[in-house]
Order: C-alpha cells, then sequence, then structure tokens
C-alpha cells in the first residue's frame, strides 16, 4: 500500500511538470490571437527601422543569461534598487518601447495572460524572419521574474577569448556550436566604437592596430571612431557586417575569414583552433548557418525559464506586479 502511495504521489508530480512547461501553442485557448498581435507590432517596427532586429537580439541573450529567459532585463531601476536595465553592459540595449507596445496591444485583448518573456522571445523571433533569417516555432508558457538586480549582469565581454567567453554559454548549457552559431546574429549587429577601439590604434598598449584586423578596415573604422573614448550618448557606431548589414545571412563568418571581424572575439571565433572549423563550416554553407541559428535560439530561449505558478505576469512589463495584501 505504502509503494502504491508513493508511486501515485511521484506520477501526479511528474504530471504536474510536464503539464507546467513550456508548450507550443500555449496561448491557444486563453489568447489565441497573441503571436499574431506581436508579430503585426513587429512588422510596424520593422517597416520603418530595420535595426530592431539586432537590438531585440540583443535584448534576447542579455536577458536569457542573467537569471535566465524571464524578462527581468525590462524592470526599471528605482530609487533604492537597481536593475539590470542599468548594468554597464544593458545601457545600450533598445527595443524597450517595442516591447512596451506589444504588451500594451496584447492586454487590450487579454489582460494579464501573455508573460513579457514571452512577448520578448516571440518578438525577436519575428524579426529575424523579417530581415530574412529562419523561421522557426517556439514553445511558450514562460513567466516573468520577480528580481531584477544589477549586481547579477556579468555577461560575455567583447574582448575575451574564445575559451573564456565559452565558459558563459557551457554554464548555460550551450555548446561551443551553440556559441558561434548565436554571434553569427552579428550579421545585423551594431557597436560602440568604445567596445573595439583599443583595435584600431594601440592595441594592448602596442601603440599598434591589432594585427589580426584587416589593416584598411582598421583605418577606416579609426577615421569614424577616432582615439577618444567618448560617452554613449555621443559614442558613434558601425556596422558589425561591413556588407550586407540588414540582411541576416552568413556573411559575417566570410568576413571573419579575411580579417574583417570588428570586435574582437568576432575576430578570434575565426582564428581559435575549437571555433574556426564551425566558422569555416558557416561560411561556405548558409543553410547549415540557419538551421543552426533556428536550434540555438530555440535551445537558449528555454534557459531556466520560470512555467507553471513560479513568478508572475506583469501588467507592466517594466515594473513587478503589486504584491498582494495578505
Amino acid at each position: 500500500m505504502e509503494k502504491t502511495v508513493i508511486l501515485i504521489v511521484v506520477l501526479f508530480s511528474i504530471l504536474g511538470f510536464a503539464s507546467a512547461q513550456l508548450k507550443v501553442g500555449f496561448y491557444s485557448t486563453t489568447c489565441p490571437n497573441a503571436e499574431s498581435i506581436i508579430q503585426g507590432v513587429v512588422k510596424q517596427r520593422f517597416s520603418r527601422d530595420r535595426s530592431i532586429t539586432a537590438a531585440l537580439l540583443r535584448m534576447h541573450f542579455h536577458d536569457c543569461f542573467v537569471r535566465g529567459c524571464d524578462a527581468s532585463i525590462l524592470i526599471d531601476s528605482t530609487r533604492s534598487t537597481s536593475s539590470e536595465k542599468d548594468a554597464g553592459p544593458n545601457l545600450t540595449v533598445r527595443g524597450n518601447d517595442l516591447i512596451d507596445a506589444a504588451k500594451k496591444a496584447v492586454e487590450a485583448v487579454c489582460p494579464s495572460t501573455v508573460s513579457c518573456a514571452d512577448i520578448i522571445t516571440l518578438a525577436t523571433r519575428d524579426s529575424v524572419a523579417l530581415a530574412g533569417g529562419p523561421k522557426y516555432t517556439l514553445s511558450t508558457g514562460r513567466r516573468d521574474g520577480l528580481v531584477s538586480d544589477a549586481n547579477e549582469v556579468d555577461l560575455p565581454g567583447p574582448s575575451q577569448s574564445v575559451s573564456d567567453a565559452f565558459a558563459t554559454f557551457r554554464a548555460k548549457g550551450m555548446t561551443m556550436n551553440d556559441m558561434v552559431t548565436l554571434l553569427g546574429a552579428h550579421t545585423v549587429g551594431v557597436a560602440h566604437c568604445g567596445f573595439f577601439q583599443d583595435r584600431l590604434s594601440n592595441f594592448q598598449g602596442t601603440g599598434k592596430p591589432d594585427p589580426t584586423m584587416e589593416p584598411a578596415l582598421a583605418a577606416r573604422l579609426l577615421r569614424t571612431c577616432g582615439t577618444q573614448f567618448r560617452p554613449l550618448s555621443s559614442d558613434p557606431t558601425v556596422f558589425l557586417d561591413q556588407g550586407t548589414s540588414f540582411a541576416f545571412d552568413n556573411q559575417f563568418y566570410n568576413q571573419t575569414l579575411f580579417k574583417r571581424g570588428i570586435m574582437q572575439i568576432d575576430q578570434e571565433l575565426a582564428l581559435d583552433r575549437l571555433s574556426a572549423p564551425i566558422v569555416s563550416g558557416f561560411a561556405k554553407n548558409g543553410v547549415a548557418f540557419q538551421q543552426s541559428f533556428a536550434n540555438a535560439m530555440i535551445k537558449m530561449s528555454k534557459i531556466q525559464v520560470l512555467v507553471g505558478k513560479a513568478g508572475e505576469i506583469r501588467k507592466n512589463c517594466r515594473v513587478f506586479n503589486p504584491k498582494k495584501k495578505a
């Protein structure tokens, strides 16, 4: 009898856990038009600002790699607390207004139903497709986090080695192939000069440009960036893919093979013995890159997600819901 009771408890636990997981069509009955509403907002923004794809990709990555994909990156700081949004790596993250617009549109139809975490994930997916990237199906059912702390933001930097960057990805359950694939998002990316300026004229204190950067590219970027570091508000930006800047293709990888990677980590991908073969493969096969990107994005979107009754469904993506009175 005791064994039977234990078995029943275990089975209920497993079923409860399974039913609370992400699934395709999570909102099919509670908010059947959620995905099309979000897609409409993204399409409208993309029609006038194609750089929104890069902005959403960066937001999604920065969100998922701190406390998981829980929209904690969207929370505004208060007088007493500094949120993830105000951590150094996130000061140049854009796209919050689009998420606000999508949330407002969904709330008007299905109040307190669709999470901000799912909106980030779906909006990013839709923006990638609009830029010519892969179309892929996503599971939904994420819930929004209850914590956002600037001190917890620890993301791979643009000057890190491949092995150091991979340590962060591996800690999140991602493979080397996943990392090289996801960094391929830089094919539609931009970066402030401050993220790579040292490569242009005084690499690692040598007084010379980084030898792994094509001299003509370094000279051209130096004319744009100069040698003076500026506040982010007045720091110029450049495309990370100097050829097909708004097209989601594999040209980013081809450029690194010719020493035209802008950020140090981008160029290192083509030089490190562990990542170089992957770079070469994607440079030769754009279809393989797109398939790998879809798989890596689906995998990343499931990092440390909150499901079931964990977390909350925010009414406003920028603030936690008011605490219920006991």
